[in-house]
């Protein structure tokens, strides 16, 4: 009986035009979803995609020497300049700076994970997560200056490096080649620490949330078995955590290729990808090289997407 009441109400439709509509909708779920998903999907199609796709079709083109304007005819000329010595030393700088911001960011924010997602309870849990999200909630430029004056000569980094007498070591190693520089806010190490304090909560908490589905047994399991901390880590807890720490290197390694603020302000004068992209585009106007320049970082990330989707990493996010 009830049933059939209920298809009845079903039925019957409303005599108001927002009744008729809601019946409409509720009868025709696609409908309803299509229009509730369109608008977005419109605006990443159109803006984001679209965007993409002007980008991509500037690359194919090339600047006149002797004019400075576009030549708009298609030419693979634009990303043979990307093989010159200068601009394919641009890439692998920022390739290996990425590379090793993510590496040492996956070794600091382990241990850190792991004691949030094993033995961080109760408030010591909501310490944690305030504590690794609220460098999140300060302006990312005035981090970045903190930094600079940090890392500067006259900082507090190197007077804490004189009072322990070490201020020896700090010159040794800003003395080595490359590394180094007049100080750690001219320097690739300066930029490095950087890199690696500003990403590293997107490397953490990927982490923890992998460590905290790994089951307690499976470990106590090891131990039973006869199987050592170093032999348990090995063979168990780092397979199932490596999701976690494929999906938290997605975000560090891609915002450490596409960052152009950081460098700038601390760092050497060699560029970086983003840099040269800015530097391409606006002071040169040389728009088709700055477009080739930014399709090497979506192609990088294109293919390290794909492996880390192959390793479950999508799971973990």
């Amino acid at each position: 009986m009830s049933a059939i009441v209920q298809q009845h109400a079903i039925q019957t439709g409303r005599g108001s035009l927002a009744g008729r509509v809601s019946d409409f909708l509720w009868k025709h779920p696609h409908v309803f979803l299509t229009i509730l998903l369109g608008p977005p999907l419109l605006w990443l199609g159109i803006i984001y995609l679209g965007s993409l796709l002007a980008l991509l079709l500037q690359s194919f083109f090339s600047i006149d020497d002797y004019s400075g304007l576009i030549n708009y005819e298609f030419t693979l000329a634009t990303y043979r300049q990307l093989l010159n010595d200068a601009n394919f030393d641009i890439i692998i700088r920022t390739i290996l700076m990425a590379a090793i911001v993510t590496l040492f960011s996956a070794v600091i924010a382990f241990p850190i994970a792991y004691y949030a997602a094993r033995y961080a309870r109760g408030k010591w849990k909501v310490i944690f997560y305030l504590g690794v999200m609220l460098p999140l909630w300060s302006s990312y430029l005035v981090k970045i200056y903190a930094w600079k004056l940090i890392l500067a000569k006259e900082g507090i980094l190197t007077w804490l490096v004189t009072k322990l007498n070490l201020l020896w070591l700090l010159d040794a190693w800003l003395s080595l080649p490359v590394i180094g520089g007049n100080s750690l806010s001219v320097s690739y190490t300066g930029t490095f620490i950087v890199f690696v304090y500003v990403w590293m909560p997107f490397m953490i908490l990927p982490i923890q949330a992998a460590l905290e589905r790994v089951p307690t047994n499976l470990i106590e399991a090891s131990s039973d078995l006869g199987g050592t901390p170093q032999q348990t880590f090995r063979h168990v807890l780092f397979p199932l955590a490596l999701p976690g720490i494929v999906a938290g290197s997605i975000f560090t390694f891609s915002l450490t290729l596409g960052d152009y603020i950081i460098p700038q302000i601390i760092g050497s004068s060699r560029l970086f990808i983003g840099q040269a992209v800015y530097a391409q585009q606006g002071t040169a106007g040389n728009i088709p090289l700055a477009a080739a320049f930014t399709v090497v970082p979506i192609i990088i990330m294109g293919l390290y997407l794909w492996m880390a989707r192959r390793m479950g990493a999508f799971d973990a996010l």
